[in-house]
């Protein structure tokens, strides 16, 4: 069996096991370690989980998401219901600053706008209006305010990297230009490049990461 094989059963094993997604739905296809997922799902929450779900398997180099959330039709609601309820899910979160964030609804596709001054503002923001039924996509168009210079951002994300205890910080280059920062290099796992990724997005200022961090051992 090719390694393409091996790691197509293995994602819809792991897609049947977990009990958010509803695996049947569901097609896996993978060439040279990408994964195609196609068919559809009930929700925007489990279009998330699924693909989250076959990035974590191990082998994994990406994820293509092809999913159609198809709502069933007890469970449709109005652009302006969906609406109300996402800014009032804003309000309630402490964490959002709800007076700097816009939403707009269309056929069911929420887009956020907006400035905040941290990258898990704008994380939160997202989080919290995809969790609503209805919700068939959601854009995030949230900017991070630019607040440090490049060379105290780089300083700052080489100081986050080498605290996270999954990583080894000398693996991964940073390069800052304005409030993007591109991370460079090599490590073992999917989950050593998504903690680099969570580091490099902890720093103020940061307003774009791009993530070339390659796969395999250094």
């Amino acid at each position: 069996m090719s390694d393409d094989l091996k790691l197509q059963q293995q994602v819809i094993d792991a897609l049947e096991f977990e009990p958010s997604v509803k695996a049947a739905h569901i097609g896996v296809s993978v060439r040279d370690g990408v994964v195609e997922l196609s068919g559809h799902v009930e929700s925007f929450v489990e279009k998330f989980a699924a693909e989250r779900t076959a990035r974590a398997v191990k082998g994994v180099k990406a994820v293509a998401q092809e999913l159609e959330v198809r709502l069933p039709s007890d469970k449709k609601l109005s652009d302006e219901e969906i609406a109300a309820r996402a800014l009032r899910l804003l309000n309630w979160d402490v964490s959002v600053p709800h007076d700097r964030i816009t939403v707009k609804v269309e056929h069911g596709i929420v887009t956020l706008s907006g400035e905040v001054d941290w990258q898990f503002q704008r994380a939160e923001a997202e989080y919290d209006v995809r969790k609503l039924s209805g919700v068939r996509s959601v854009i995030n168009d949230v900017r991070v305010a630019p607040r440090l210079r490049p060379g105290d951002i780089r300083s700052s994300i080489h100081a986050a990297l080498e605290r996270n205890a999954e990583l080894e910080a000398s693996r991964i280059t940073v390069s800052v230009s304005g409030g993007k920062v591109t991370l460079t290099g090599k490590v073992n796992a999917w989950t050593e490049r998504e903690a680099a990724e969570r580091a490099a997005w902890s720093v103020p200022g940061v307003t774009e990461v791009e993530d070339k961090i390659e796969l395999g051992r250094p």
